[in-house]
């Protein structure tokens, strides 16, 4: 062992001990009911965020005291073994938390150690997760691994809750894992192999990953539960009443197995089923028309002549996993119905599909876009009295005082509505 290695191993062994001994901490680091005593010098020297922050002496230091709010009490745990002993513990079960707590208080290494933990677990349960965690705190290998991964797995990864869960909580970190699967694929290298870890002499490769590729267009498609036709009224509003006419009648689709099955149809049957897929939340056969080259703006005409696009059908539906594979494919989010003049986030809105909601705000739909009746997607949440909807409008930007050609608020058509709970929501502040 050289000199500056032996040095540096029994500085670690030090500060272990004084760690253990506790004695002379001048500051207590807390999580939840976790309080553990460190030493200001220590936490200093090893991250520039707590550098910083006794640096500039704020409240929360100068008492003594720093409340990590967004560390679980385990977390701290492992975070504050590392800064002292410099050893990343090899518990896999908090590696992402403890990958994400590393990220934030800058301490590289023990992210690049985690990192490979993380790398070493992808399977089809934690892969989507994975992808996530690595764009949302720009980890590069685990990137290209996740990414990787994800291609090789696409079909198996659709029926998973986790992909669900990823686009439901993460909206924005999801259309950019559609950006990176759209891009030319590059082959990994040895090292970060998707999930290879060394066992017995020879790489092997982790379980398949979680998520799912709309081939040939880089867009995600997670599988929403099992498809159902959606029979869909299309609603046309007239001086405030609403007639609801059976339209776009739903169709049960051949369900092709193979692309080339799909790359034979024509350009029309492409866009037909498209529309029928959109309808039916079906984002596997999506997927495969997608890839084959269907129109992702394909447009069909509904009641009274109006056109509508597959977004705005899968937005109606509450078609979580269709409209994520329509946006990833760059379905446009603010296309109009040529009637209603609304967009996807309006139908979302109407009906409550918060999940929608959120993944439309989260690839930049425009929360306060004007439908004919110059009426906001709030509008018609608050109308209807679809809470969760509006709440998801509202953290987006929507404007609460946006009014219609009639000059009502949506608090207007709330009350008139007798909708007491979106009363309360856009009376508040």
């Amino acid at each position: 062992m050289s000199a500056a290695a032996e040095v540096q191993r029994m500085a670690a062994v030090d500060l272990g001990a004084l760690l253990d001994a506790g004695e002379g901490a001048v500051v207590t680091l807390v999580a939840g009911g976790t309080r553990l005593a460190a030493h200001r010098a220590v936490l200093a020297a090893r991250s520039p965020v707590f550098r910083a922050m006794f640096q500039h002496d704020t409240l929360e230091a100068s008492c003594g005291e720093v409340r990590m709010a967004d560390v679980e009490g385990p977390v701290l745990r492992h975070l504050l073994s590392y800064v002292y002993t410099l050893q990343a513990p090899q518990l896999t079960g908090t590696a992402p938390e403890l990958l994400a707590a590393a990220d934030r208080y800058g301490l590289s290494a023990l992210k690049a150690a985690c990192e490979q933990q993380v790398l070493a677990q992808l399977e089809v349960e934690t892969a989507a997760a994975a992808a996530v965690l690595a764009v949302r705190h720009s980890c590069p290998s685990l990137t290209a691994a996740a990414i990787h991964f994800i291609r090789s797995q696409t079909h198996k990864v659709m029926v998973t809750q986790g992909w669900a869960d990823a686009v439901l909580q993460y909206p924005k970190d999801i259309v950019e894992v559609s950006r990176l699967l759209g891009e030319p694929p590059a082959e990994p290298s040895r090292r970060q192999a998707v999930g290879g870890v060394a066992r017995g002499g020879r790489l092997q490769t982790a379980q398949p990953a979680l998520a799912a590729l709309c081939p040939g267009r880089g867009t995600v498609c997670p599988s929403s539960r099992a498809p159902s036709p959606l029979h869909s009224a299309v609603p046309a509003t007239q001086s405030g009443h609403t007639a609801w006419r059976r339209s776009l009648p739903a169709q049960r689709l051949p369900r092709p197995e193979k692309h080339d099955i799909a790359e034979s149809l024509s350009q029309e049957e492409r866009g037909r089923r498209l529309i029928e897929a959109a309808k039916q939340g079906a984002a596997e056969q999506l997927s495969e028309l997608l890839a084959a080259g269907a129109d992702v703006g394909a447009r069909v005409v509904g009641l009274w002549g109006s056109t509508w696009t597959a977004l705005h059908l899968a937005a109606l539906g509450g078609h979580v996993a269709a409209a994520s594979c329509l946006v990833g494919a760059g379905a446009e989010v603010d296309a109009r119905t040529s009637l209603e003049q609304r967009t996807p986030l309006h139908w979302a809105a109407m009906w409550g599909h918060a999940g929608v909601v959120r993944l439309l705000v989260g690839a930049s739909a425009d929360p306060n876009a004007r439908d004919r009746w110059g009426r906001t997607p709030l509008h018609r949440a608050a109308e209807r009295g679809e809470a969760e909807a509006a709440a998801e409008l509202l953290l987006s930007g929507a404007d609460r005082g946006a009014r219609d050609e009639d000059g009502r608020t949506p608090l207007d058509l709330a009350r008139q509505r007798g909708k007491q709970q979106l009363v309360d929501m856009l009376t508040q502040r």
